[in-house]
């Protein structure tokens, strides 16, 4: 759906105030390749980049759960018509530079849905992204029947998936590969290049994982596989003994959320930092952060990480924020951006996604 259409708003369950997912970040090895990767290839548009954020309290420990020494530099994506992905790049004396595993806790993914698999892998391999595992395509029992996928190798650290659906299962109303709200065609090496039409997160726990996105986040659930051989779930790569299940929800107005769960014995149950290669976290765009804070500290089992803050000063003038770890392991931010009025749209025709005119249960 698009801002402008006719909508069924609900009140029901969730975060006060949330009107969509604002944004899913990324620890990555290089900012420069992840951003060249998301630009010049699949045709995103590089927002802003700021400049490193160090301190020399304990600022970065308290707010961000990183080690106080650690820097970061940060850049935001506008990666298609609703997505913006922010992109770190840390150093920091614990830094843990393996990043997980599909397996793995913690372990994130996004998939770009295509008109056409081969064709769009195909254009990719000719830059250098390859294959993790062959095209799969999902029979006729599974959620997804008819739907082709393959995971690619190769991003620069961030984990990406193509899939193209049958006519009636695709999600969203992107029907080009747009980063401007009016959905005016963007260039892309990846021939129809439609959206990101999921993201994807490991868990240790799926019972745990859907009942704090259902309950608390106000999810919606779409289905559910049960424990499967991993090859039909389009992993081949994985011994047939991990068990894998998975459940889809979806995640307020614009956004599906694929939750996995692996039965591997060598799976690493410690989710990655932050300031680890792959930590991640997932922002929700609210109109009052200090009370969507306050529930999901009181309600959710959520631990906040220091008081709401908002920018006084710099290209994010205004924005105010606060991330929290949830009790599913996966870092929350809470975030107030004041599309419009921030200082570095005066400098570039680039703009983020804004979640202003989106409420959370608006269909």
């Amino acid at each position: 759906m698009t801002n402008t259409q006719s909508t069924t708003r609900h009140h029901r369950r969730g975060i006060p105030t949330a009107r969509r997912v604002d944004h899913v970040a990324i620890t990555v090895p290089s900012l420069d390749e992840a951003i060249r990767l998301l630009t010049d290839v699949l045709g995103g548009e590089l927002v802003y980049r700021l400049p490193p954020l160090s301190r020399d309290d304990d600022y970065m420990a308290e707010r961000l759960d990183v080690h106080p020494r650690a820097s970061a530099t940060i850049a935001m994506v506008r990666f298609g018509l609703f997505a913006n992905i922010e992109l770190f790049e840390y150093t920091a004396p614990d830094q843990v530079r393996t990043p997980p595993r599909p397996v793995d806790a913690g372990y994130q993914r996004l998939g770009l849905g295509v008109d056409d698999v081969d064709r769009a892998l195909a254009a990719l391999e000719q830059h250098g992204v390859r294959p993790a595992s062959p095209v799969w395509t999902a029979p006729p029992d599974h959620p997804d029947a008819g739907t082709r996928l393959v995971r690619l190798h190769g991003c620069a650290g961030v984990n990406l998936e193509l899939s193209s659906a049958p006519a009636d299962r695709h999600f969203g109303a992107a029907v080009t590969w747009s980063n401007r709200d009016d959905g005016l065609p963007a260039a892309t090496a990846v021939p129809g290049l439609r959206s990101v039409d999921r993201i994807g997160y490991t868990v240790d726990d799926l019972d745990l994982a859907v009942a704090f996105f259902v309950d608390v986040i106000g999810a919606e659930p779409l289905s559910r596989t049960g424990a499967r051989d991993p090859g039909e779930h389009g992993l081949p790569e994985l011994p047939a003994r991990v068990r894998t299940d998975r459940a889809t929800l979806r995640l307020g107005p614009t956004d599906k959320l694929e939750l996995w769960q692996f039965a591997a014995d060598d799976a690493r149950r410690r989710r990655p930092r932050n300031s680890d290669i792959g930590g991640c976290h997932l922002a929700i765009a609210v109109d009052d952060v200090d009370a969507a804070a306050a529930y999901l500290t009181a309600v959710g089992g959520c631990t906040q990480l220091g008081a709401p803050e908002t920018l006084r000063s710099g290209p994010l003038t205004g924005d105010r924020w606060v991330y929290l770890r949830s009790p599913i392991g996966l870092y929350l931010e809470v975030v107030n951006m004041p599309d419009g009025a921030l200082p570095y749209e005066r400098t570039t025709s680039a703009r983020r996604r804004s979640a202003a005119g989106f409420h959370w249960w608006d269909r």
